[in-house]
């Protein structure tokens, strides 16, 4: 890996900035920056952007990993690429895992939202039920509650962090490096990139199709930037583009 890179040096520390300031400051930097649904009234579009250099503030082990991961697998890229060119992939998969991760939601939210509008609701009930968190037990005869908790959940919770955007580098990594042997901590065998990597999606596509989600993780949002990481890098390789200065 050697040296880190001027463009990943900066994407850090904007990154670092962003999680510390909260915590000093009294400004909601989340409310105004992290991606909300865009049926919610703080949703805005630039937090399509902004999303990627917001994190948890409940644990600094989601700021660590996605650092780790940038620094890790985003410095090869930029020596190979150049900054110009590795900024604009990192964005690039940063936005396409927020609208990816937010037209999923759209789908989801829109499919329990037509539900309740069969049974009788009127836009103004279920607009209530969204305000105040609470709906009707005799719903759960024709809808189930883990459906009408994420329903909940998609309305309320805005999405944060770099975990798209990395996921596009982990993609790119794996196409420039295949055979680069990672080790990891919680797997300490080396494995190679063109197999760890595939794994690492596949476990997303798993959970995010699934019900065995482990705790509150965006998986299409890391689906989507796998995804738009996976075409440009699939695209400059078929067209050898040279580096951008």
């Amino acid at each position: 890996m050697g040296r880190i890179t001027e463009a990943v040096k900066h994407l850090i520390i904007i990154n670092i900035i962003l999680f510390i300031a909260p915590q000093l400051v009294d400004f909601d930097l989340q409310g105004m920056f992290a991606l909300h649904f865009p049926e919610n009234e703080r949703f805005g579009f630039w937090q399509f952007l902004t999303h990627m250099f917001m994190h948890s503030q409940q644990t600094w082990m989601h700021i660590l990993f996605n650092m780790y991961g940038l620094w890790a697998f985003g410095t090869p890229l930029e020596q190979m690429w150049g900054r110009n060119k590795f900024v604009f992939f990192y964005f690039s998969a940063g936005l396409g895992a927020g609208i990816i991760y937010t037209l999923v939601n759209y789908y989801q939210f829109n499919a329990v939202y037509e539900q309740l509008l069969g049974l009788g609701l009127s836009h103004s009930d279920i607009q209530g039920i969204l305000t105040s968190g609470q709906y009707r037990t005799d719903l759960l005869d024709f809808i189930s509650e883990r459906e009408l908790s994420a329903f909940f959940t998609t309305y309320h919770s805005p999405a944060v962090g770099a975990s798209g955007a990395v996921y596009g580098i982990l993609v790119g990594f794996g196409m420039a490096f295949p055979n680069a042997k990672l080790a990891l901590i919680f797997f300490p065998v080396p494995i190679a990139a063109k197999y760890f990597i595939p794994f690492l999606i596949v476990g997303d596509l798993f959970f995010g199709f699934t019900d065995y989600s482990i705790g509150n993780v965006a998986h299409f949002a890391h689906i989507g930037g796998a995804l738009i990481g996976f075409l440009i890098a699939w695209y400059w390789k078929q067209h050898q583009f040279n580096r951008w200065n």
